[in-house]
């Protein structure tokens, strides 16, 4: 199977920065587009950035300007630069991946996660 694991987090002040880092492995063909997301206490999941094979990417409105998403194919990462980082972006921040093929190691369209990375921003 793939396997994401997310790094970076951590606690800044408002205005700072953050780098986070989502590394792909196991069975890497599984892997397709990668995204972020991130849920703050007692609200849903959602969508912060995502990025496909040809380097293109969408952000949530709330981050436009401020967050940058870039890919290191030979390093299989995806990462995610914050800038003028708000308290409302505090959160746990998730590195996604939906499966590309269906054989004994992948489930095409099945939703593979990492585990999480905090990011507090304090005001």
């Amino acid at each position: 199977q793939v396997q994401l694991v997310e790094s970076g987090g951590g606690s800044v002040q408002a205005g700072g920065s953050l780098r986070l880092s989502c590394v792909v492995s196991g069975y890497i063909a599984c892997a397709s587009d990668m995204s972020w997301y991130r849920q703050a206490p007692g609200k849903e999941r959602e969508f912060v950035s995502a990025i496909d094979s040809r380097g293109s990417t969408t952000y949530a409105d709330s981050v436009k300007g401020r967050f940058t998403m870039s890919q290191d194919i030979a390093k299989n990462t995806v990462y995610l630069q914050m800038y003028s980082l708000k308290p409302e972006d505090t959160a746990m921040y998730y590195c996604k991946t939906t499966g590309r093929k269906s054989n004994a190691l992948c489930r095409r369209g099945l939703d593979y996660w990492g585990q999480g990375t905090q990011v507090t921003v304090s005001s």
